[in-house]
């Protein structure tokens, strides 16, 4: 089962073949940032995430939405790979909510 892996500076490291970035500014980051209005940390980002993605599944997605690619295209790109972001891996990550949707 593909998983989760914190991206790193250290001198050596590399993302392992086949992992995909989704972090900001790549097409799979987060478009809920901690600091804007109503999200004060990272817990809200990250449910906020998760509910932008849930709306539109239900066809309840508000007008004013950010932009954000399919639950198809999320499973035809994401599936099968680990998923690189650079939230501590003892925290939420929107990460694991594109995991879910990508392997599901």
């Amino acid at each position: 089962m593909p998983t989760r892996i914190q991206l790193r500076r250290t001198k050596g490291w590399r993302l392992p073949d086949g992992a995909v970035t989704v972090a900001r500014p790549s097409r799979w980051g987060n478009p809920f940032r901690v600091g804007d209005p109503g999200i004060a940390d990272r817990d809200e980002a990250v449910a906020r995430f998760a509910a932008l993605l849930a709306a539109r599944r239900a066809g309840t997605e508000p007008p004013d939405a950010p932009a954000y690619p399919s639950d198809d295209e999320i499973r035809a790109e994401l599936a099968g790979h680990d998923l690189a972001c650079w939230c501590p891996l003892d925290g939420p990550c929107h990460a694991e909510t594109l995991l879910q949707i990508a392997n599901a």
